[in-house]
């Protein structure tokens, strides 16, 4: 789907007509300048590059600020492809805000809060043992069996267990859009949107 690169601003929330207090999400979108438009006889798939977020052109390789150039575009610190619009676009357009519209549905990918390695109760939602006596000693957050024994004598892949949680690519899907600034370049969604203040996401129609 067409998409537009942005940034979370953080969490707030609004008032319905019926008086519900609704918690939604502020995102700053664009503007996105079209820095690179693939097709399928050059690059053998059809996208759209598209550019966002300002910085000191010191801070780019030659590589990349010839290539932004060739579409009239100042140093950016991210970019990233999209799926090509419904409407034609043209190398160095700037995309807005204005693609989206106010109780259309939109899907935005981030990625997720880094964790660290977390136990299993917090990972997986494990209850833990849930009793302190008879003798349960440093027990209550462990796995307990992971079901293997001298056969198959070993773990079955997929097996919920300890590790790394977050700091993955998450993609939530069906936010509504309760309200668009235009003039600051900032879109309001209905919900929770994954990342934490000022990471970047992909806000796609």
């Amino acid at each position: 789907m067409p998409g537009l690169l942005g940034k979370k601003i953080g969490m707030t929330s609004m008032f319905s007509d019926e008086g519900k207090n609704i918690p939604c999400t502020i995102l700053e979108v664009g503007p996105c300048v079209v820095s690179q438009i693939k097709t399928n006889e050059i690059d053998g798939y059809e996208a759209v590059q598209i550019a966002y977020d300002e910085q000191k052109e010191s801070r780019m390789s030659k590589a990349l600020m010839g290539h932004l150039k060739k579409a009239n575009s100042k140093a950016v610190k991210k970019m990233v492809e999209v799926t090509p619009f419904a409407n034609e676009v043209n190398l160095g357009d700037v995309l807005t805000v204005d693609l989206f519209e106010v109780g259309s549905f939109v899907t935005v990918v981030g990625t997720s809060k880094g964790k660290g390695f977390q136990g299993v109760v917090k990972r997986h939602g494990f209850a833990g043992v849930g009793d302190a006596t008879h003798g349960q000693h440093n027990r209550l957050r462990a796995p307990g069996s992971i079901g293997a024994a001298s056969y198959p004598a070993r773990v079955f892949k997929g097996m919920r267990m300890a590790g790394q949680m977050g700091n993955e690519r998450v993609k939530v899907e069906n936010l509504q859009v309760l309200k668009i600034m235009s003039e600051r370049n900032v879109i309001i969604v209905k919900g929770a949107v994954p990342g934490a203040k000022n990471s970047y996401i992909i806000i796609e129609k």
